[in-house]
Parts: structure tokens; C-alpha cells; sequence
């Protein structure tokens, strides 16, 4: 044992008497469970356990009593100090080969891969806000100002439907720029809009119940609904936006402002007859209204939400593009009937969003300040989603052809030709991220090509990318 005290004597230095303690519970802790110390063998006495490992006795004295009190040492007055229990060799190769089983759920979910965002806005990542331009300073006086007003306030539960003030700063703001029909009482604050996809299908989906996504279309709506049983059937796109098919859907997904990913606005023809066929099947349609800030051409359509007379919408919108993503603040407007259900599961997943980011919000939305914000965004990523365009038709108009969006924060392109997995593959290589269109279609026929996001990108970032990506493109022939 006192080989095995000094090999262990470099974890102990420089630490606070308690962190001793514990680390030495945890070293014996982990050789008896390994098997380096068998059931029987005698530990030092505390005084040369303590010698070895030039720690004080009355540490060692702790960290043996503690050990006694869990079981692995016993204790003898007059004997010594013991290990109490042997683990076996069978178990210790158990602990090893023991296979992770998940429920047909988890496995659905693994299998899915999940909805990871790039951590940093590297050329092309999609949806990344620019963040270099954003007023940090009128942030930080806002957050110091609410934490001086409101302390001890906002360091408490919060309500599971939301910060009331912030609640009423959103619908203030889309019943005045969105056209939504609202009040404060039908808002939903939530972490992310991941979220309230999650909390939509626990409430609204039974096993097997049919549900309706567009096609090609945002694949966290589809693993959200997937997670809760739904069988998924697609709905095709032309130039007016998402067809209407034959079935009874339980829930429709559709991004009616801005598609995603193909960026075609739903005409006002359609938006009346889904609204129509939604009134007479009884079925939800869940509105992602993810960029709808960000238009370049004109005034954006009004929210479909906003035509609804029979509370057949579910309104989603979003503030991590139009603000940060870590601020991890996102809302859902629904019909009187659904906010109980929905803050009680809410309840249950996490409780409440954090309070003082929810302050911080509403006063920045309620002094104007992310008005002025959006006015900037807008311009900016306007002025570079029409230079990545400039770039491309110089540089790559034989090999891509972009989609005509009227706005966003990527811009969809088609691949031409060549191989979509391997060019993806080799600019990766090269530091490079080209996200898929392909990986967007669930039901054959994909187009091959990129979601381009410029949004985060400068303008000399955008020009180099372009360059890397023609020589790669170039290399691949």
C-alpha cells in the first residue's frame, strides 16, 4: 500500500485541506473498485498514510471515518484500518462491457443525430447572427439597471408562461409588425423554439396520429414529432408555397413568411384555403415565423396567424437569430385554450426561463432599442446576402445556381454538378461548413446544394470563403 500512497502523492499538492480530503476519499474509493485493493487488506495506519502523502493526520483521520460511514473500510481498534469488500473480476468486466439501452424513443431520438448549432459562426454555417454589430453596452447598462431595481426579485421561481412584462412587450411587438392577433395572456415565453416544437408534439400527438411538413423543410420539427410517435407525410412547394394534399393531419408544420429552406413567401390564396382546410379537418397548424425580421425586398407578408378567426394557429417565433443565440429566449402565441396545458408541461420540462435575461429583454424591446437593432441587421445582412450572390455569379455561376429568397440569413444554392457529399466532405477538410440542402428531404428526390449562411460573415470573410469554395469546387472536377 505505500507504493500505491506515493504514486498518488502529485494529486494533493497545492490543495485546500478539504479538497484533500475528498480527493483522497475518491482515490480509495476508486482502487477498491477497480480491484487494486482487495477485501482484507490493511491500509498505513493514518499517521504514515499521512507521511507519504504529506498530508496532516487529522485529513487522513477524515477520510477513513468518511469511508467507514459508506461501507468500503472497516475499522478495528487496536488492528488497524481494512478494506471491507472485494469487487470481482467478472463485475469489474461487467462495469466495462455494460451496453447503453434506450427506450424506442431514445433510440428514434439518437438516431435523428440531434439539432447541434455550429458553437462558432465559421463560413457557411446557416442561421448565425452577427454579433460583432450588436449594443453591448446598452445590454449591460440594461442588465445592471434591472438587477439594481429588481435584485432579489428576479433571482427567484419565475412563472412557467413567461416574465408578464416581457410577455407584453412581445405582443405589443407583433400585434404592431407581425399583424398578430394577441394579447399578453396567449404568449408563451420558452428557451428556444426546439422547445416549444417538444412541448407541441408531447400535447398535441398521440402515437401514429398523421402530422404534415413541408418538403424539403427544418428537421427539428421533424425529429420533435418523430420523438412523440407522429407518422410524417410531406407537403410538396411550388412558386405560391406549400400545396394542399388529401388526409386528416393532426398538426401542420409550415413556415408560411419564409420557407425553409427554399425562401418562397406563402401567397395569400393558399394561406386562405390551408386556414380553411385546418377550420374543417380540426387540425393545428403550428406557424414558424423563424426570420420574418429579416426581409429585403418590401414589407413581409402579415403573419398567417393574423387571418386565423377560429384559434386553429400556433404562432413561433424566435430571439435568437434577431438577438443572440446564447440568450436562449424564444415564445409561442396560442389559442386561449392550449396556455394552461402548455405551462404545465412546461413545468415539467425546466420550469421557467431564466428571469433576469427575460427582464433585460423586455426593457431593451419596450425602450426601443431592438427596433433600432433590427433597422441595422436588416441593412447589414442585406447588403452582404447580395455581395455572397455578386461572388458566387462571378465565381461559381457554373457550378451554382442560388434560390430566389426575398430574404433570411443563409441563401439556398443548387449544385449543378459533382458530388454534394464529397465537396461538403473536402471543405470541411479545409475549414470550410457547406450545410446540405439533401439532408432536408425526408421522402426521395432531394436537390443537391448548400444552405449558405452570411449573415455573421464580414465582407472579406464572404469574398475568401467564396474563393476557397471555387477552388475546392475546382479540385473536385
Amino acid at each position: 500500500m505505500a507504493s500505491v500512497a506515493f504514486s498518488w502523492h502529485h494529486h494533493f499538492a497545492r490543495q485546500p485541506g478539504e479538497h484533500r480530503r475528498q480527493r483522497l476519499c475518491a482515490m480509495l474509493r476508486e482502487a477498491i473498485n477497480q480491484g487494486r485493493l482487495q477485501q482484507g487488506d490493511r491500509l498505513p495506519s493514518s499517521r504514515l498514510m499521512a507521511a507519504d502523502l504529506a498530508l496532516s493526520r487529522v485529513t487522513v483521520e477524515a477520510a477513513y471515518g468518511q469511508l467507514e460511514s459508506e461501507g468500503y473500510l472497516l475499522r478495528q481498534t487496536g488492528r488497524g484500518t481494512f478494506v471491507a469488500f472485494s469487487v470481482t473480476k467478472k463485475a469489474q468486466r461487467q462495469q466495462l462491457a455494460l451496453p447503453v439501452k434506450l427506450s424506442r424513443r431514445g433510440n428514434q431520438i439518437l438516431a435523428t443525430g440531434g439539432c447541434q448549432d455550429p458553437l462558432f459562426p465559421h463560413a457557411f454555417a446557416a442561421g448565425s447572427p452577427e454579433l460583432r454589430a450588436f449594443p453591448q453596452r446598452i445590454w449591460q447598462r440594461l442588465t445592471s439597471t434591472q438587477q439594481r431595481q429588481q435584485g432579489m426579485t428576479l433571482q427567484r421561481y419565475g412563472d412557467p408562461q413567461g416574465y408578464l412584462p416581457l410577455r407584453e412587450a412581445i405582443a405589443d411587438y407583433l400585434v404592431q409588425s407581425r399583424g398578430v392577433r394577441c394579447s399578453a395572456q396567449q404568449v408563451v415565453v420558452l428557451t428556444s423554439s426546439q422547445q416549444a416544437l417538444q412541448l407541441l408534439a408531447w400535447l398535441l400527438i398521440d402515437p401514429d396520429d398523421e402530422a404534415w411538413l413541408e418538403e424539403p423543410g427544418y428537421p427539428g420539427a421533424r425529429n420533435a414529432l418523430l420523438s412523440a410517435g407522429a407518422n410524417l407525410h410531406p407537403v410538396m412547394l411550388d412558386g405560391e408555397g406549400a400545396q394542399l394534399r388529401e388526409g386528416q393531419p393532426k398538426l401542420i408544420y409550415l413556415t408560411p413568411s419564409h420557407h425553409y429552406p427554399g425562401g418562397v413567401t406563402l401567397s395569400l390564396q393558399r394561406r386562405h384555403a390551408w386556414l380553411a382546410f385546418a377550420r374543417q379537418q380540426r387540425s393545428w397548424i403550428v406557424e414558424d415565423d423563424y426570420d420574418s425580421e429579416f426581409h429585403y425586398q418590401g414589407e413581409p407578408m402579415p403573419a398567417m396567424q393574423g387571418l386565423d378567426r377560429t384559434g386553429r394557429v400556433i404562432y413561433l417565433g424566435t430571439f435568437s437569430k434577431s438577438l443572440f443565440p446564447s440568450l436562449r429566449l424564444a415564445y409561442m402565441v396560442v389559442p386561449d385554450g392550449l396556455v394552461d396545458a402548455l405551462c404545465a408541461a412546461r413545468s415539467l420540462m425546466d420550469g421557467h426561463s431564466a428571469l433576469l435575461p427575460q427582464a433585460v429583454t423586455a426593457a431593451f424591446i419596450s425602450a426601443g432599442h431592438f427596433g433600432a437593432h433590427l433597422r441595422l441587421m436588416r441593412q447589414l445582412y442585406h447588403s452582404r446576402r447580395d455581395l455572397l450572390r455578386q461572388q458566387l455569379e462571378q465565381k461559381l455561376a457554373e457550378s451554382l445556381v442560388s434560390f430566389p429568397t426575398q430574404g433570411g440569413m443563409q441563401l439556398p444554392v443548387r449544385l449543378l454538378y459533382g458530388d454534394e457529399a464529397v465537396i461538403t466532405r473536402t471543405a470541411r477538410q479545409q475549414g470550410l461548413l457547406l450545410p446540405q440542402l439533401s439532408s432536408l428531404y425526408r421522402h426521395g428526390n432531394a436537390v443537391p446544394g448548400w444552405l449558405l449562411g452570411f449573415s455573421a460573415l464580414e465582407n472579406q470573410e464572404i469574398i475568401q470563403a467564396v474563393d476557397k469554395l471555387a477552388r475546392i469546387m475546382e479540385s473536385s472536377h
